[in-house]
């Protein structure tokens, strides 16, 4: 095992904790904050159905990292020499089976967790969850997974920004609002073109956490076939996208700014220093102990500006 620590210094609760990965968890704290954020500033907030798409979301997230673990060993993308955080099925800490069993039940608790909120606003939303759980699984499992393929950014990118953040929004408004179980197509009152935009900034860091695990992995990646991007691609697109993303969230608080004139949008402008230290890391490293650091601020980064936007927002 090439990792941080040896495999006789982990309890078997501390195995349980890599395998969920808490560092990655605001990822699915992000995209909640903003949704609730301009929900508040539209008058529209639902505490119930925030905090329970807060838990939902947070299980999806645990789920697809028990699912990554679990897939990326069997398909032996995780080897000895991995220069990422500790993989508890490829190293050997709990076996693949319960691994598996455990990726099943969490994203069974985020499906009964969220048959509160289809009872709350229908079946956009059972679509919606019964979609990214399966696509949780997909990131690194089936027949065809879309982390082997190029399109885990994509992935990243919908579920944990765009999807994440409107449908956050949606199932505050429809539990003000009232909506009729098999309404299809919610209208712009309950997933407003304002929810859309606010959602970028989220899906495009998220999206740039992603990008900073694909540098790091490259050597690796391509070796046991698994073709993400900056596979396909090489370093210099992969950052090139970091790039492009990161500018994209930093356009859309001085766009809400533009067209409302509320200065407090630009609250997340202030993380803007914390950005360019990351950015400079990814433009220069390509070593996993360096990148590794990079990775956690990203992820830093992501929660920092959600909050400070969601705020900008609800006041």
């Amino acid at each position: 095992m090439s990792t941080e620590t040896s495999q006789a210094d982990i309890s078997r609760r501390e195995a349980w904790v890599i395998a969920a990965r808490p560092q990655t968890l605001p990822a699915a704290l992000a995209p909640v904050l903003v949704g609730t954020g301009l929900a508040v500033r539209d008058g529209v907030f639902a505490p119930l159905p925030a905090l329970v798409a807060l838990v939902g979301a947070a299980l999806i997230q645990i789920g697809t990292n028990f699912a990554n673990d679990y897939y990326d060993a069997a398909k032996g993308a995780d080897t000895a020499d991995r220069e990422g955080f500790t993989r508890v099925t490829a190293g050997g800490l709990i076996e693949p089976a319960e691994v598996k069993r455990a990726m099943w039940l969490t994203f069974l608790a985020a499906i009964v967790v969220g048959a509160y909120l289809v009872a709350v606003a229908g079946l956009p939303i059972m679509i919606v969850g019964l979609v990214s759980v399966a696509m949780g699984v997909a990131y690194t499992g089936g027949p065809y997974p879309l982390a082997y393929h190029g399109l885990g950014d994509v992935f990243v990118f919908l579920f944990f920004g765009v999807v994440a953040v409107t449908g956050t929004y949606y199932v505050q408004a429809a539990a003000e609002a009232g909506v009729a179980f098999f309404t299809l197509v919610p209208g712009p009152e309950l997933v407003p073109l304002a929810a859309l935009v606010a959602s970028l900034p989220v899906a495009a860091i998220s999206t740039n956490i992603l990008v900073v695990n694909n540098l790091r992995d490259r050597e690796e990646d391509a070796e046991t076939g698994k073709n993400t991007l900056t596979v396909r691609f090489g370093y210099g697109f992969s950052r090139a996208q970091f790039v492009l993303l990161l500018g994209t969230a930093y356009t859309v608080p001085v766009v809400f700014w533009l067209a409302t004139g509320d200065l407090t949008t630009l609250l997340p402008l202030v993380t803007l220093p914390l950005a360019v230290a990351v950015a400079r890391t990814v433009l220069t490293e390509t070593a996993g102990e360096v990148l590794n650091p990079a990775l956690e601020r990203t992820g830093k980064l992501l929660a920092a500006f959600a909050a400070l936007f969601a705020v900008g927002l609800a006041i």
